[in-house]
Order: structure tokens, then sequence, then C-alpha cells
């Protein structure tokens, strides 16, 4: 069941016969053409590629996107930006957002949150950044290993630590503590994924940050969206947070709003859950003023001309776009032409470890 032989299948008998002969450089054409023709399969937020699979339709899509840089000989980050309708002429690196500790789902700790990540904002160049971010990450480690042990070094699948913890605000002190001692304390700020959606409780309609406590969780654990505000509010007034991922349920957009409009100017709350990188979802969370930015994810949307238009429909509204790798990865580094071509500044795939993190990266 978690073989790739029915979407190979999908390639070679389906797809393939109908673009057989087509021009590579007609990449909305193509798309569309698989989407809504070969595919055509929908749901209340729009074309579900629930028929061939999105990681059929998105390996293909991919291909083309790659086939028309080569017959357009550019590379593929400028035939990305011609794609996206970006300027050509000077091109923006992106900053790393490094996730260094791992909790929720993604973690045996008791961590709520699933990522702490940090950002080397003050970095002059995207090198100096992965600099940072390397020394960090292996400050850490030698702090996780004194306060922990050596085996809450091992990593996790995307390259963070998964230290035995209590709680988020001792995750956030470990992580103060190693950037302090890294000596990048006045270039580096945190990013976090909360993946809110993971803790909520639709009946009670209550996150419970102790959710993974076999004991169960106390009464005074389970918080509402209005405690949850309060509670995020607390941690920017106290660590150097610039970005905020999933912080509340992806259907809780009343939560989203408000969230927005208390620490909106100051702060980036980014729509992953909320959003799937599907442009009807980014059209709702801009007329409800939900978030203020996107993370993209090329196989969350399943197409190349989908992922572009939920980008440019977040840029054209000021946002910020965040190109993100998932939890099971490849060596593909589509995604780090896709950041630097669609002018994003924004780039998320993992700890400074592992070969299809660093992959991307490099």
């Amino acid at each position: 069941g978690k073989g790739v032989l029915k979407a190979v299948a999908n390639v070679n008998d389906i797809i393939a016969p109908k673009l057989m002969g087509l021009d590579v450089t007609k990449q909305q054409e193509i798309d569309k053409l698989m989407v809504e023709v070969l595919d055509g399969s929908k749901n209340q937020w729009g074309w579900s590629k629930s028929c061939l699979g999105a990681n059929a339709i998105l390996a293909v899509s991919m291909a083309v996107c790659r086939a028309g840089a080569a017959a357009q000989q550019v590379t593929l980050y400028e035939y990305i930006a011609k794609l996206s309708g970006q300027p050509t002429g000077k091109f923006v690196m992106p900053v790393p957002s490094f996730n260094v500790i791992n909790g929720g789902s993604h973690a045996g700790n008791r961590l709520a949150c699933q990522e702490f990540m940090i950002l080397p904002v003050g970095a002059s160049c995207f090198k100096e950044a992965m600099c940072i971010g390397a020394e960090v990450y292996h400050t850490l480690k030698g702090v996780i290993k004194k306060k922990y042990g050596q085996d809450a070094c091992n990593v996790g699948d995307e390259g963070g630590f998964a230290p035995s913890v209590q709680d988020n605000n001792e995750a956030l002190e470990v992580l103060m503590s190693a950037i302090e001692k890294s000596g990048h304390a006045a270039k580096v700020k945190l990013g976090t994924d909360v993946a809110a959606s993971e803790f909520y409780d639709a009946k009670t309609k209550k996150y419970d940050l102790y959710f993974k406590n076999p004991s169960g969780s106390p009464d005074s654990m389970k918080k509402t969206a209005a405690d949850m505000i309060s509670y995020y509010k607390e941690w920017l007034a106290k660590y150097p947070f610039v970005s905020i991922e999933d912080p509340f349920d992806q259907d809780d957009w009343e939560a989203y709003t408000a969230f927005r409009k208390e620490v909106g100017e100051s702060v980036q709350i980014v729509g992953d859950d909320l959003l799937v990188t599907n442009p009807t979802r980014v059209a709702t969370a801009i007329k409800k003023g939900a978030c203020n930015a996107l993370l993209l994810k090329v196989n969350q949307i399943g197409s190349v001309t989908e992922a572009i238009t939920a980008a440019m429909m977040s840029i054209k509204m000021g946002w910020g776009v965040m190109v993100s790798h998932r939890s099971g990865e490849t060596e593909d580094s589509f995604i780090a032409d896709l950041v630097v071509g669609l002018r994003a500044g924004q780039i998320k795939t993992g700890a400074p470890c592992r070969s299809e993190r660093l992959a991307k990266y490099n």
C-alpha cells in the first residue's frame, strides 16, 4: 500500500500516451489536461486528483517543468520565474528555516509543538546563513547531550533532535541556551510549526497541550482558542519569534482571524494545514484575514501550475511565502529552484543533517 507502482502505472499507461508530442513549454496547458481532463475528480476545494493521484500527476508536472527549462536552455529557477511572471534580472536567495527540535506527532517526547526552528535572518548571504544554522545545530547537540544524555541526540525524520523535554517552554529554553552559546544570538530568530490540528478536540473545541501524556491530561492543559492566543502572546513577549505555523486547527478560521488581528503586524502567521497550498483555501484565508503567509508544498496540491498560482496569490497580497519540504522526502531538489524562481525568500527543508534535507540547501 505504500509503494509507488500504482502511480508509476498511471504515468506510463494513462498520462504518457496523452502527452506524447505536446510542447513541454506549455506547462499550464499540460497541467490542466492532467488535472481537469485525465483525472477530473473534484471536492469542495477544487480538483482533488483522487483518480490518478497527486504522486503521478506531480511527478509528470515537475518533469515537464524541467524539460521546459532544458528546451529553452535556461536554468530551472529562471524558467520558474518566467512561468510565475517574476523578474529574471536579479534573484533572491532564501532565508533557511532549520527544524532543530522535533515534537508533536513527529517525536516520542511530551512536546506538543511539532517543530521549533531557527532562522538566521541576520546573515549577509545564504552561505553565512548555512554556517550559522550548522553551528547552532551542533551547539544544540552538545547542550542536549549534556542535559538529556547521548540517546537524546538521535535525529527525527527531518534531522531535528527529539530530547525528552516535558513541555514547549523547556524546549525553547534549551534552544535559546544553544543559540546564546553558539555566539549567533544577534543574527538568529525563532519559528515554530505548532501543528495544532494534531491536538485539537473538535467536540470540546479545546487544544490539549498534554495530548501525548499516557496517563491523561489535566484540565489546566486543555486550552480554548482564546487561551492559546494568550499562550502564544507570552512566547512572543519572551522569545525572538518571527514565524508561527498552524497555531490553530485547520478549520478554526475564527481563531486565525482573531490571532492575526492581535499579532499579525509583528509576526508571520503561516498557513499549512489551514491552506494546503490550495488556491481556493488561500482565497478564503485572504477574504477572512486569517493569516499572512503561505507554506508552499508542491506535493500538497499536486501540480506545478497550482503551486505557482497559490504562491503568486499570496505574494500579491503582501504575504510571506515559505517553500517547504515534507516529512517523507527524497533527494530531489526541485523546491530549491522553486523558492529562488518565485523570489519567495524563505525555505524550510529540515535541519542541516540527513542527505535528503541537505540536497535542497546545497
